[in-house]
């Protein structure tokens, strides 16, 4: 039987954003039985796509993976408007102006903005590259070849991948970084280190300590006077939340736009999901969570909830990255005040973090995916809520799969 789904001029669910997040969100209304009409509303020009591959690319060329086919979102109903984007939210009429003149209007609406490059300040700062979009990717790889120089500004993890892709390819690289050590701030110190040693050996120039004064023809002069000579420079100091449209229709924002547990944020039937969300913690507090994994299940939750659920966004904070063959995986969110487990096993290490005994989150390293296994149970061990030895958390010998049965047992 075919199922029937109303037109796109009724008041339906509406979803700005047709990244990860909203296009996720868009198909789970569906999966949950909403047969009114749903329209995803996406700034770029493509179908919506998956940005982790950008970086990855395939005989020289940028890929795009598609999140889902054009055939896929004609089969579930989902009005898709492409290179276009929400320039006005009246929340008191339900209505959203879009940049081509049409309003739309809605029962529900659903911000999946995601997150926008932070720009750097300095003079030429027009010069340095953007990296998070396919046309940004483009812009990259089109213009790099063995033997070329790009110098990367920040030390994060997009710009450390950026890295580790350039000199697989024989690109001169150099690294600026204003802190003292790269990847400081989301990945665990030990294993920050180690990837700051591989990228050393395979000839990663770094800058640490130092800012940016300009941005020139022949590279970038940094704040003690020294220039990085350079034929590409990228800036990669992080994002901030899309929140301009939430801000102006005086949404509660803060660096995000702000949610409570369920996604809904300060006007009614209007939720937010991904990157753009800080969602309300049962500590107090909002925190905004930066990863792919976030972005799907934040928008299934949100989906639901739109629906009349009054699901809690509780999941366990989760990324990766493929550094050369290394392969980072970091679960919950490790603090220097917890106390570190340690695992060496053949292909990696693994680390465990305790708070008050109970284990809160886990992170490994190790060759390719060598270690997802072991992150995947210890993800359940965390879900669990036990408080494993921390004599057996370190054995090698002892499976993981084993202190899980214990805990299901006990």
């Amino acid at each position: 039987m075919t199922r029937r789904f109303y037109g796109e001029n009724m008041d339906g669910i509406v979803i700005i954003g047709a990244g990860e997040s909203g296009t996720r969100a868009a198909f789970a209304l569906r999966e949950a039985g909403y047969s009114r009409s749903v329209t995803l509303v996406g700034t770029e020009p493509h179908l919506p796509y998956e940005r982790p591959p950008l970086s990855k690319t395939v005989n020289d060329a940028v890929q795009m993976k598609l999140i889902c086919a054009a055939e896929a979102l004609d089969a579930a109903g989902i009005a898709y408007l492409k290179g276009v984007s929400a320039i006005r939210l009246d929340t008191g009429t339900e209505m959203v102006t879009l940049s081509d003149g049409r309003a739309l209007r809605y029962e529900k609406l659903l911000l999946t903005t995601g997150a926008r490059p932070r720009r750097l300040t300095c003079p030429g700062a027009e010069r340095a590259l953007d990296f998070r979009t396919h046309a940004d990717a483009e812009a990259i790889f089109s213009n790099i070849a063995p033997g070329r120089s790009v110098a990367i500004i920040g030390a994060g993890l997009i710009g450390m991948e950026l890295a580790s892709v350039l000199r697989g390819k024989d690109v001169e690289v150099s690294v600026i970084e204003a802190a003292p050590k790269p990847l400081g701030r989301a990945v665990p110190a030990r294993f920050a280190e180690k990837l700051h040693a591989r990228h050393a050996a395979e000839g990663v120039r770094f800058h640490l300590d130092r800012g940016v004064a300009a941005i020139g023809d022949d590279g970038v002069t940094l704040t003690d006077g020294s220039l990085v000579a350079a034929d590409l420079v990228v800036g990669a100091i992080g994002v901030l939340p899309e929140t301009a449209l939430a801000e102006a229709a005086g949404l509660a924002t803060g660096n995000g736009i702000l949610t409570d547990i369920c996604l809904r944020t300060s006007a009614p039937n209007v939720f937010a999901a991904g990157d753009c969300a800080a969602v309300a913690q049962p500590g107090g507090g909002h925190i905004r969570f930066e990863s792919w994994r976030n972005a799907r299940t934040q928008a299934e939750t949100a989906a639901r909830n739109m629906l009349g659920a009054a699901e809690n966004s509780t999941a366990l904070p989760w990324f990766w990255s493929d550094q050369y063959d290394l392969g980072l995986q970091v679960a919950g969110r490790p603090q220097p005040a917890h106390q570190i487990i340690l695992r060496s096993i053949a292909d990696g290490e693994l680390e465990f973090y305790l708070d008050d005994g109970r284990l809160v989150a886990a992170a490994g390293l190790g060759i390719g995916n060598s270690l997802a296994k072991d992150i995947k149970l210890a993800e359940m061990l965390i879900a669990a809520g036990i408080s494993p030895s921390p004599v057996e958390l370190a054995d090698p010998g002892i499976n993981l799969k084993t202190l899980l049965k214990s805990a299901r047992a006990a």
